[in-house]
């Protein structure tokens, strides 16, 4: 089975430096472009809560796949009407945000589906061990 908050905590690392090189990209100018640092944070703390506090661990990973899901959908959900445009030459405002929009959408969307798998693995041995009814 997968180690969880060790995923949720590499993927949140991953998300902050996305945030901290898209802001400095930017020129430290667009703090909106640490908005994938904020999630990041988020996968972190869940990952250390769930590390610490193993009671806690089923709890803070459904917090952490919410924090995924969102950023999944924000992420793609801001890139995807505008990647035709950037990818055929058409006008694009800030063609660098729409890079890191797909980035943080594709990061998040890879960390939601090991959250989903790991669910179902966590279901199907709970399940195995139940005595019958």
């Amino acid at each position: 089975m997968m180690n969880m908050p060790a995923l949720s905590m590499i993927f949140g690392l991953l998300l902050a430096a996305l945030g901290a090189g898209s802001f400095a990209a930017t020129g430290g100018t667009h703090p909106t472009a640490l908005i994938p640092a904020a999630f990041g944070a988020v996968l972190v703390l869940c990952g250390i809560a769930g590390a610490v506090a193993p009671k806690l661990r089923m709890h803070v990973m459904h917090v952490a796949a919410l924090a995924g899901l969102l950023g999944t959908a924000g992420g793609l959900g801001m890139s995807l009407p505008k990647l035709h445009a950037l990818l055929t030459g058409g006008p694009v405002a800030r063609p660098l945000a729409v890079w890191m929009q797909l980035a943080m959408g594709l990061i998040c969307l890879v960390f939601l589906a090991l959250c989903v798998k790991s669910f179902i693995d966590a279901r199907s041995v709970r399940n195995f061990q139940l005595p019958p009814a």
